[in-house]
């Protein structure tokens, strides 16, 4: 069964990846939501209004702690609350008290990280290897506090892999996110992304419709040394 951090790595990659496209798709915005509807919306250069909501919870600087969505006592749509009761779900089945508890103290997660972003980020990206919603976005909403959202829109969904962005992913990905285990987290990236993987002990290569990619490791699974091949695999 997963744990909290092995959470963190089986999501990086494929975050980073939606991370990179929502950006490109909304460029320069301001956002807003609105629950009641639920409605989640961009403004800016690129608009984008999303229709389906999900708030996973908040980290509050007053309590130092991430109150998960379903334990707010304000009391949302079921709707608003389907992802994060689904990494409740998750979290009880496999013992992750950072999933199944209602709030949870700032230090508490690993690295007793200080800032609500950081702890927003580690929320979100447990939730989404544990739901397979990708598209995130956390923002402020008020003295300090920062909210954690999954939105669902087709202009988010990922196109085709090639090899240019897969490679930009897998070394940006590397050397910008703290991620624990490489290889565990190359291999769900690829995993997740429907690229095929193969090489247990030695270099894991990740085949795409049009590339190769070869990516070696130490004895601490950390990468050393990445090749890229393109062309139709023979």
């Amino acid at each position: 069964m997963p744990t909290f951090l092995e959470l963190q790595d089986d999501a990086a990659l494929l975050s980073f990846e939606h991370q990179l496209h929502l950006s490109e798709r909304v460029g320069e915005h301001n956002w807003h939501v609105d629950l009641a509807q639920p409605r989640f919306d961009f403004a800016g250069e690129n608009p984008l209004v999303c229709d389906r909501v999900h708030l996973l919870g908040s980290a509050a600087p007053g309590p130092r702690s991430w109150l998960w969505s379903w334990a707010n006592p304000f009391g949302y749509r079921a709707e608003v609350l389907e992802i994060a009761l689904r990494a409740k779900e998750f979290g009880e089945r496999h013992g992750i008290r950072e999933l199944s508890d209602a709030e949870i103290p700032f230090d508490a997660l690993p690295g007793s990280p200080q800032e609500p972003a950081q702890v927003a980020s580690l929320m979100m990206e447990a939730a989404k290897a544990a739901t397979g919603h990708w598209s995130g976005y956390q923002g402020p909403t008020g003295g300090g506090t920062r909210a954690g959202f999954l939105l669902d829109h087709p202009e988010l969904s990922l196109p085709a892999p090639t090899s240019p962005r897969t490679m930009r992913v897998l070394q940006q990905g590397m050397m910008e996110l703290r991620l624990q285990d490489h290889r565990r987290a190359c291999g769900s990236y690829a995993v997740n992304r429907g690229l095929e993987v193969s090489g247990d002990d030695g270099p894991m290569w990740i085949t795409g419709p049009d590339f190769r990619i070869g990516v070696e490791f130490n004895e601490q699974n950390l990468m050393t040394k990445m090749t890229a091949t393109l062309g139709a695999p023979s």
